[in-house]
């Protein structure tokens, strides 16, 4: 049995296009009961596939945090061993300066030290020299005395002068 509505008719009519409400000839049935089968049975297969897709997202996301974290600790970390490290080379360097400066010092200090000793040496090898040719020339004046006092000698003294001059030199011995 067939119901027909007067609308379906009046839209078959009028360009043959109609609505057919036959449940039987239109299978809706078939239809209601294959979604309702579908969603009976996919609802646990589909819900589980988004609950574990749900649970691995989630996972990644934690482990996504946790390594954030961790790097977040180590970019810390690293600045902290950059700044300790900047200043220990700030001062190695400040230690390079100075010792330098104190190797310099040093260096000069030698140099003057050492300036300083060969002069005294020069000077004193000058000194003695000076000392080394006074007591020659003296020698020699001395000599050349002599010598010109023994020349002169016999034609100034006689036997009573030079008798004397032994006597004197004698005494002279004698007082030292």
């Amino acid at each position: 049995m067939t119901i027909q509505f007067p609308a379906p008719a009046l839209f078959a009519h009028h360009g043959g296009f109609g609505i057919n409400f036959n449940p039987f000839e239109t299978n809706l049935i078939n239809l209601v009961i294959v979604i309702g089968v579908l969603v009976w049975f996919l609802r646990g297969f589909l819900g589980g596939m988004l609950e574990r897709r749900r649970e691995s997202i989630l996972a990644d996301l934690s482990d996504a945090e946790n390594r954030l974290s961790s790097a977040t600790a180590e970019l810390e970390r690293a600045q902290s061993d950059l700044a300790a490290a900047q200043h220990k080379a700030e001062s190695i360097r400040r230690d390079g300066v100075a010792r330098a400066a104190a190797v310099r010092e040093e260096s000069e200090k030698r140099t003057i030290e050492e300036m300083a000793r060969l002069k005294e040496d020069a000077v004193a090898d000058l000194n003695s020299e000076a000392a080394r040719v006074s007591d020659l020339l003296r020698r020699e004046a001395a000599r050349q005395a002599i010598e010109r006092a023994l020349a002169s000698l016999p034609s100034k003294l006689d036997d009573a002068a030079q008798t004397r001059l032994i006597d004197q030199s004698i005494r002279n011995l004698g007082n030292d």
